[in-house]
């Protein structure tokens, strides 16, 4: 992924589907599996990241969003233990997911530091490991600098999501959720107030699966099980997690497997 980022998040967050799913075990058959599948290989670039300062101010941890220079919409959450999921959409078209960048790092007294970033791309790019350095204001801003180990570089800038202090409700989730996959299949998703979900794309593929609600932001838990068939990943189970933005009425969601070698992604809007 090549982005130029200057407004918000640039070059961030892996697995799109043209809001719709993504999972597969290679990124030749990414569009060949029922939900869009991203999967390659890649070893990390990893660096050291202890020279950073210590830690004497609260953490980059939050809901982040922004546009970017070449109209990306951006959409991102870093956890309480540092890992971070970063959505971006393809340019000029905020309900089509491109890509997720994810990973975990640390924040320091306003720095933040990671040396195990991957950039699940689905506009051609595949797998990308890479390494990440920024800065932020707690609940106010998050830049950084994706540093590839193809020696390409990408920065970002975001601001502090309002969602963030939202309490997550699956009563406000709930509801049918449609989107758009890159080879222009349609995925439609369901989720019911108990956050039990299905989904269905047309070329065949089925995902059954949970969310369940972490503690602020309208950020929940997410476990999806493919249901074999037209799906090329089988029957393989992923978790992750899942925003819902208030604002657009999206749902983003995004989950991997332990090696980070297969993702599935979903972008839709509720019906």
């Amino acid at each position: 992924m090549r982005l130029i980022w200057t407004i918000s998040l640039r070059c961030l967050l892996a697995i799109g589907v043209m809001s719709g799913l993504v999972a597969c075990g290679s990124f030749a058959n990414c569009f060949n599996s029922g939900f869009a599948p991203t999967a390659c290989g890649g070893g990390y670039g990893e660096r050291d990241v202890s020279s950073l300062p210590l830690s004497t101010a609260t953490s980059a941890e939050g809901r982040w969003t922004g546009t970017t220079a070449t109209g990306r919409t951006v959409a991102g959450l870093v956890l309480e233990d540092g890992s971070y999921w970063l959505f971006y959409t393809a340019i000029g078209h905020p309900h089509i997911l491109a890509g997720l960048v994810q990973g975990t790092g640390t924040s320091h007294s306003g720095s933040f530091g990671s040396s195990n970033t991957r950039d699940f791309n689905v506009e051609g790019s595949g797998i990308r490991a890479a390494t990440m350095r920024g800065s932020y204001v707690p609940n106010r801003s998050f830049t950084g600098t994706i540093a590839y180990v193809t020696g390409d570089t990408e920065s970002f800038t975001s601001t502090h999501d309002a969602d963030s202090e939202s309490a997550p409700n699956l009563n406000l989730v709930a509801g049918t959720y449609v989107g758009l996959r890159p080879d222009h299949h349609t995925v439609t998703m369901t989720v019911d107030s108990t956050g039990t979900l299905s989904g269905h794309a047309t070329d065949g593929c089925t995902v059954t699966g949970t969310l369940s609600p972490r503690a602020t932001g309208n950020v929940f838990h997410t476990s999806v099980t493919f249901g074999g068939g037209a799906c090329r990943q089988g029957t393989e189970t992923l978790t992750g997690v899942a925003l819902y933005d208030t604002a657009t009425d999206r749902l983003y969601s995004a989950a991997l497997n332990n090696a980070r070698s297969t993702s599935y992604l979903f972008l839709g809007t509720k019906q």
